[in-house]
């Protein structure tokens, strides 16, 4: 636990009376935070929640004030406060606002920050702060009209760090499956919609149910925020084209221009004039990228999970070797927006096949070049923002200098079929961009003071002032003091100068020496050695000498600092004209870091990835040969079987798989799905020969995704995924269902998957993986034997009195399904008629009572089935036509045989004996002698 500061209030009760007078909030959402210089403090609800997710105890909260108007509270250290935002922000999907006091006692609103709005708090955040797998924080508005032809709904969105508004207008179905694919492919953080107030609008709500299974926070907005009157003319200042807006193909879509108005007032980027002639507008074609739902995201385990424990449990985990961070977020970006044209996907695998092939250029862009790289939008936005200091002109510099050496590494590829591909896509948009910025690198050689850097000092050079000149020779004279008072104390203590005794200069102590811990015995017990501090890394102390020779170090340092602050202030002002080029080449190096990264995984994976063919949309086959789950054949102690599929349009486009349990059904259909967007993304695939079509989206139904505190329950979570899949669904689409209808009786749930089943088969016409324990399913292939294929994964059953192993399909001998199961994990053509449930109990370890008495049901459900089927067997439809036709006609007699006379019940008996005997064409009637059996 970290230490926490004395909870001070110099004003307790006027503190407590503005707090309660503060503008009500939503608890839930919101969180509020006051600064109180080098500390913080949340009170009341806030403090609760607090300490519980800082401090893993309520134990720390304190009072305000007297008991009977206390006010609870707890307090943090800056970095405390740190962590706490990030877990906020990024984990929770909380609004942080932060107060400030005045300094007239009074307590306002400084800055407030949300998941998709970050940019006051970046500086606490910091630049490694951001969840690696997060694309950079989208936010994103919406506005909907619903009407009896369609549902329209048009969205603003942006990323405020590359000043650009994306917007778009679409129809939708009911279930809004549109705007839920959008949602995934931008990764959207935080979503505006309008506050429906009493009326509880229905579709504001499906838009906030679908935000929430996609884990964005909704912020509510007042309706008149969606107004479109001003944001015409807001649009003529922020973007960068000087025309009018009226001039905008854009302004024609209201919909999705009142969605811009309220997006540009919530993240306030007219409060910021130096955002005017600075934005770019574009249109987001939603068609443009593969449509991925929410449900098909986890199928496939797109991001880490908060209970991941390797990063290779997840797709982004395992392709992630970036170097850089706006790769990293690049990455995050691809996977949720797989490509949809044939030629785009062929560029990307070609450029991973370059990386792939030549295994010096891949090394050398990794480890020499991507490696060194800051993250450049972050760097920019200090540029943009006014908040860049000498350091930061210094690391744009040093980007600069390093690409002459990531030119020559590409043009040194010697193989031809890539030489074209890397430089139209790298080396010539390079050396233009090495030559935009080649002004940048001389002015800062020709002002900053590049010596200085070894001794972390960020100084203009001092042959540009004649103060500065003065202050330099003074400084180093005192430095060459500094070194003989090191010489004179390394004799005294008879301590090796820089192997034992070290002049440092320490961020907090400033100047002063250091020895390690085990020689520091030296210095005790001599007065003229004066103990700082002692640290991991040994024991800091100085001397009268050298304390007053720091002093005038500091003095001389300041003031060199005041003098050169004008110069500084140029420089960074014209560093910050280059941003925009240094923004196109964040952009550029982020794509290369993907590529090469991608080339990586592809290369080091236990066995190698291939690159698969590629069919254009609507035609061609996906056959993958011995393919692999790429997430699982990674996991420590798994030896990966691998299996073919085949996915013909003519033939085989919908399979069935049926197998026992943890046969690895799930993992069969998640390998073809994980596939096809691998594939849709450019990167190489887990086979050892594939060729797949274009999928225009992958929707999924797997796992039991319960939602029983929204008040939804499995199943009803179940048919919402399954309607938005017949609802989205189209040919080319490819569909993964696992063990559809569980969650009703087996009557019921074998209904629908048969249903569904022929809808996508007969009705939709799209690829389909079906697996599933309802193995009267598979009768489905008998129906449509031109789509449908059976698979099932194989299992042995072995051991007991003999040493052979035996097929468990089609097996009867009850004896052989008590001996021991072995699941081989491959899937081959057939069907299997059995799950062995009660295997996985034992696997487990049920009690062994528990387990036979399971047996002991299971065997007698089976023979009364078997009892059954085999009775059936032997009727046709005439017979039993022919049957109900005579027993209806018999009962007829019967019943006027029981009106006409006073008779017992043992007598009515009698009398339907006698009618059923002599009705000669009754008894030969093989239906009615099985409902006699019966």
């Amino acid at each position: 636990m970290s230490s926490r500061p004395e909870l001070k209030v110099d004003d307790e009760g006027g503190f407590i009376r503005q707090f309660r007078q503060l503008p009500s909030k939503d608890d839930t959402t919101t969180i509020r935070i006051f600064e109180r210089g080098d500390w913080y403090s949340a009170h009341g609800a806030d403090a609760d929640l607090i300490a519980r997710a800082v401090y893993k105890t309520t134990a720390v909260i304190r009072y305000l004030g007297k008991s009977d108007n206390a006010l609870p509270s707890v307090t943090m250290t800056t970095t405390a406060f740190r962590n706490f935002l990030r877990e906020a922000l990024f984990r929770l999907g909380k609004r942080v606002e932060i107060f400030e006091n005045n300094g007239k006692g009074a307590w306002v609103l400084g800055r407030q920050a949300s998941p998709g709005n970050l940019q006051s708090v970046e500086d606490e955040l910091g630049t490694g702060s951001a969840d690696a797998s997060q694309a950079a924080p989208i936010i994103l508005a919406v506005k909907v009209s619903a009407k009896a032809e369609g549902r329209t709904v048009g969205v603003c969105f942006a990323d405020a760090s590359v000043r650009e508004l994306g917007i778009s207008e679409f129809l939708d179905n009911d279930l809004y499956s549109n705007f839920e694919s959008l949602l995934i492919q931008l990764g959207v953080k935080e979503c505006l919609m309008a506050a429906d107030g009493q009326k509880k609008d229905p579709e504001l709500a499906k838009l906030r149910n679908i935000a929430d299974s996609c884990g964005i926070a909704v912020s509510e907005r007042p309706l008149a925020d969606f107004g479109t009157k001003d944001i015409e003319q807001d649009l003529v200042r922020l973007l960068k084209d000087d025309k009018a807006t009226g001039t905008l193909p854009q302004t024609d879509l209201k919909l999705a221009m009142g969605s811009a108005a309220a997006l540009v007032k919530y993240i306030g980027v007219m409060t910021d004039p130096s955002n005017y002639g600075q934005y770019q507008l574009y249109q987001h074609d939603l068609s443009q990228f593969m449509k991925l739902d929410s449900a098909a995201l986890r199928a496939l385990n797109l991001m880490p999970g908060p209970r991941d424990g390797s990063k290779t449990m997840s797709l982004f985990g395992l392709l992630n070797h970036c170097k850089t961070p706006v790769g990293g977020r690049l990455l995050a970006q691809w996977l949720k927006q797989p490509l949809m044209s044939l030629q785009e996907i062929e560029k990307r695998q070609q450029l991973v096949e370059a990386f792939v092939t030549d295994t010096e250029l891949r090394q050398t862009m990794q480890e020499e070049h991507l490696r060194s790289i800051p993250d450049l939008f972050r760097l920019s936005k200090r540029f943009q923002r006014k908040l860049a200091n000498l350091e930061d002109v210094v690391r744009a510099y040093q980007v600069v200098i390093r690409l002459p050496g990531i030119i020559g590494t590409l043009e040194g590829v010697i193989d031809e079929q890539y030489q074209g591909p890397l430089e139209a896509e790298y080396t010539t948009k390079l050396r233009g961009l090495s030559e935009s910025l080649s002004k940048l690198a001389e002015m800062v050689e020709t002002t900053v003071d590049l010596d200085a850097l070894d001794r972390h000092e960020f100084i203009i050079k001092p042959e540009f002032d004649d103060s500065l000149r003065i202050i330099r020779k003074k400084l180093e004279k005192i430095r060459r003091d500094m070194d003989q008072e090191h010489r004179r104390a390394s004799q005294d203590l008879n301590q090796e100068v820089d192997k034992k005794l070290f002049l440092e200069n320490h961020r907090t102590h400033g100047w002063c020496f250091r020895l390690t811990r085990n020689e520091a015995s030296c210095i005790r017990n001599k007065k003229s050695y004066l103990e700082i501090s002692t640290q991991k890394n040994g024991v800091y102390f100085t001397t009268n000498v050298l304390q007053a020779l720091r002093r005038d170090h500091d003095q001389l340092s300041a003031s060199y600092n005041r003098t050169q602050s004008s110069l500084v202030s140029e420089v960074v002002s014209v560093a910050a004209s280059y941003t925009p080029v240094l923004e196109s080449l964040a952009s550029l190096l982020a794509h290369l870091d993907v590529i090469v990264s991608f080339a990586h995984v592809s290369v080091h994976a236990p066995s190698a990835y291939v690159r698969p063919t590629m069919h254009a949309r609507g035609t061609g086959d996906t056959i993958l040969k011995e393919a692999r789950h790429p997430c699982m054949e990674c996991q420590d102690d798994i030896s990966f079987i691998t299996n073919d599929v085949e996915l013909r349009r003519d033939r085989s486009r919908f399979l069935i798989i049926t197998g026992p349990n943890m046969g690895g059904k799930s993992t069969y259909i998640r390998t073809i799905g994980t596939i096809a967007l691998l594939a849709q993304v450019g990167c190489f695939v887990p086979c050892t020969e594939a060729s797949l079509t274009i999928f225009d989206c992958i929707l999924a139904r797997v796992g039991a995704s319960d939602s029983q505190l929204k008040g939804v329950s499995t199943f009803m979570a179940e048919m919402l995924e399954t309607a938005n899949i017949l609802k989205s669904a189209t040919r080319d689409s490819l569909i993964i269902i696992d063990e559809l209808g569980r969650g009703t009786s087996t009557y019921d749930g074998f209904g629908l998957a048969w249903a569904i089943s022929e809808e996508i088969v007969k009705g939709i016409g799209a690829f389909g993986c079906f697996a599933t324990h309802f193995h009267e399913l598979t009768a489905l292939a008998d129906h449509y034997p031109d789509a449908v294929k059976n698979l099932h994964v194989v299992a042995f059953v072995g051991g007991g009195e003999t040493n052979g192993a035996v097929e468990i399909d089609g097996v009867d001998d009850a004896k052989a399904k008590r001996r021991e199961v072995t699941l081989l994990y491959r899937v081959e053509p057939g069907i299997s008629d059995q799950s062995f449930g009660i295997h996985v109990a034992e696997l487990v370890r049920f009690p062994e009572k528990v387990v036979n008495m399971a047996r002991r049901k299971a065997e007698e459900l089976e023979d009364f089935s078997a009892d059954h089927e085999a009775k059936t067997d032997d009727y046709s439809k005439e017979d039993v036509e022919e049957g109900s036709a005579l027993l209806k006609q018999m009962l007829g007699k019967w019943k006027a045989q029981v009106e006409a006379g006073d008779m017992t019940k043992d007598q009515k008996m009698q009398a339907m004996r006698d009618l059923v005997k002599t009705d000669e064409k009754l008894m030969r009637n093989k239906f009615f002698q099985s409902v006699k059996a019966l």
